[in-house]
């Protein structure tokens, strides 16, 4: 029998003092919280699953209220996203459901969120971003990136801005989620992080890490790594395998 082994760590780092990431590993989600061992879950094959991180703005009122919101909202409809164009949509309604509960509270009117992830089905794998939150393939030939980062030309605005997120601003504006589908293959592994990784960690050693390790050993020693890089920001790895 084919199965879903997806392990997740959420951390706020050596330097924050709270925790403004959430993610989703099917119906499971652990949000703005930390967790100082990597958890594991198996899964069957079968129903499309979703594994996401969602990170909420720095310097925004609300960050883990934005990330925790869209955790729980791919998490509840994760089953239904079966194809691409579900995939746009659902990452459109996150955004919309974003502006309104920043509506309803005007402390909270510029909250927002990056979301990266990925949908596992019987035969697809579909990969999803809006921000800088990273997905790879990880397999024999190495590492690849499959999220485009929505950042702009280096040296034209401030590290760290990026150009979409899901909320983020006080009126609503449409999102161009980044999704890419693949056919699935047994063996194979996906990372699913957060800035507060891909930022201080070059990606040789994270390809490195993945050669050597997998499941829990894999996700602990990547957030060894951000750590003994300065950890400055959040940290959340979701790390996918598929095996038997």
């Amino acid at each position: 029998m084919t199965y879903i082994a997806v392990t997740a760590m959420s951390h706020p780092g050596a330097v924050r003092d709270h925790n403004e990431d959430s993610l989703a590993a099917g119906p499971w989600t652990l949000c703005a919280t930390v967790t100082e061992t990597p958890q594991t879950l198996f899964f069957p094959l079968g129903t499309p699953l979703v594994a996401a991180v969602a990170d909420g703005l720095g310097g925004h009122p609300g960050g883990e209220v934005a990330s925790a919101l869209v955790a729980r909202q791919l998490a509840r409809i994760g089953p239904s996203l079966d194809s691409e164009e579900m995939v746009r949509e659902a990452l459109s309604a996150c955004n919309r459901a974003v502006h309104a509960a920043a509506a309803r509270n005007p402390a909270l009117a510029t909250m927002g969120t990056t979301v990266a992830g990925i949908v596992v089905t019987s035969g697809l794998v579909l990969a999803f971003n809006v921000g800088d939150s990273r997905v790879y393939g990880a397999g024999p030939g190495g590492l690849r990136q499959l999220s485009t980062d929505d950042r702009p030309p280096a040296g034209e605005l401030p590290s760290g801005v990026v150009t979409q997120t899901l909320g983020g601003n006080d009126e609503l504006a449409a999102v161009h989620p980044h999704v890419t589908a693949s056919p699935l293959s047994e063996d194979a592994t996906y990372l699913v992080c957060t800035d507060g990784l891909t930022d201080p960690v070059p990606a040789d050693v994270l390809d490195e890490v993945l050669r050597r390790h997998q499941d829990g050993e894999a996700v602990l020693e990547l957030w060894k790594a951000a750590i003994e890089a300065g950890g400055g920001n959040n940290i959340t790895t979701t790390l996918v395998r598929i095996g038997r």
